[in-house]
């Protein structure tokens, strides 16, 4: 994979694991100033997941993306 790819791949895990976070905190919290923390971390979260979509479709469409094998896979 690309180093480009790669930081897009990351990025979009990123993204995942805010959503994660953003829920996990939002099931425990106790008042709304962490109510607003986790909505903002979840719509920020979001917004970056969308843009980093937009930039892989992008690179799929120039013939730059490969995915790397899973681990296991033949090479």
């Amino acid at each position: 994979m690309r180093p480009c790819d790669m930081s897009i791949r990351k990025t979009l895990d990123l993204a995942e694991e805010m959503i994660k976070l953003a829920d996990e905190g939002d099931a425990v919290r106790e008042d709304d100033g962490c109510g607003v923390l986790y909505g903002v971390l979840r719509d920020s979260a979001f917004r970056i997941k969308k843009l980093a979509e937009k930039e892989r479709s992008a690179h799929i469409k120039k013939g730059w993306w490969k995915e790397e094998p899973e681990r296991g896979d033949a090479i």
